[in-house]
């Protein structure tokens, strides 16, 4: 079996945002661990617009182009780690909107999250993992809240107490597991995992 691919989605594109260098912490600490195959997913790489997609995301059928690169992009993925930053009590606009345009590709595939706010973000955990059950995406307890107050230096230059990477690896521990054994719940071609009828995530 080919190894476990896990994206680091960084779901902040805000100029001046915090998320990358967290983003690349988490990269740098995961890619030394050596157990799977770890990828930045940055936002601001993808052009998404507000959905636009006239079909549910739940009947598999895009129309546009900037649609179908996100989701054979999401597709390729055994889980998913989320960098999000904490806006008013919830995650990002741009990453909830993300998460919208798909959801097969979501299902049956494993969650971990990295937050970032004035409380470490936890408030915004709480809202993704009521969307990650509405896609069939079990989330993992373990994750890492950094603080603006105690691991940023003068709230902008990320320094993170070095207890994070143990709560980090742990996380990680737990995703990938988790991401292993779900993909003998993924039926292949990615085709054959789309409903005939939508189910979930239809748009009203």
């Amino acid at each position: 079996m080919s190894e476990v691919r896990i994206a680091i989605v960084l779901g902040s594109t805000r100029p001046g945002r915090r998320g990358e260098s967290v983003a690349r912490w988490v990269l740098e600490q995961a890619s030394a661990r050596g157990d799977a195959r770890y990828e930045l997913l940055d936002l601001a790489d993808f052009t998404l617009p507000h959905l636009d997609e006239p079909l549910p995301p739940s009947m598999g059928r895009y129309e546009f182009e900037h649609t179908k690169r996100w989701s054979d992009t999401i597709d390729d993925f055994d889980g998913f780690v989320f960098v999000t930053p904490e806006y008013n009590r919830a995650p990002s606009g741009v990453l909830k909107n993300a998460l919208d345009y798909l959801y097969a590709e979501w299902n049956d595939k494993a969650a971990g999250f990295v937050s970032y706010g004035a409380v470490g973000g936890a408030r915004s955990v709480e809202h993704l993992r009521l969307v990650m059950g509405n896609l069939m995406v079990p989330d993992v307890t373990k994750q890492v809240c950094l603080s603006l107050f105690s691991d940023f230096e003068n709230m902008s230059v990320f320094r993170p107490d070095p207890r994070h990477e143990e709560e980090l690896h742990a996380m990680l521990d737990q995703v990938i597991a988790w991401a292993g054994a779900l993909r003998t719940l993924r039926p292949s071609p990615r085709a054959a995992r789309v409903p005939e009828k939508p189910t979930e995530g239809v748009l009203l």
